[in-house]
């Protein structure tokens, strides 16, 4: 078996199926601002952008539960700003986390109960 060179493969998106889907679809494009791309309401899918990154949201009636083995991690330049828009969505932030390697954190889940991670780094300059 032959292997493809690692410039060849590349992660086009990261999928999460859902039985909310239009909840989830508008709580990424409004609690945490992500753009969407691509949205086919028949289809049930959706396809967010945060920065370079993609997320794909899938209405599938059967998804399974939310597991605690992964977090949707999203680096932000304003972590105030951000729990703030969260709070305004009606998501419950808790205050930021400082952490010893120097960024600063908020856990929070979206409405399927998916764990999301917002951080920032430290302004230099």
């Amino acid at each position: 078996m032959t292997l493809p060179e690692p410039e060849t493969v590349a992660l086009f998106c990261v999928e999460v199926r859902t039985a909310r889907w239009a909840e989830l679809v508008a709580w990424y494009r409004h609690a945490l601002g992500l753009r969407v791309l691509m949205r086919g309401v028949d289809e049930g899918y959706a396809l967010v952008a945060a920065g370079n990154a993609r997320l794909a949201l899938l209405a599938r009636a059967d998804a399974p539960p939310d597991s605690r083995r992964w977090s949707l991690a999203f680096e932000v330049t304003d972590l105030d700003a951000a729990r703030a828009r969260l709070e305004e969505a009606g998501t419950a932030a808790p205050q930021p986390t400082a952490h010893a390697e120097g960024f600063r954190e908020i856990v929070v889940s979206d409405p399927d109960g998916n764990r999301v991670r917002l951080f920032q780094w430290p302004r230099h300059g």
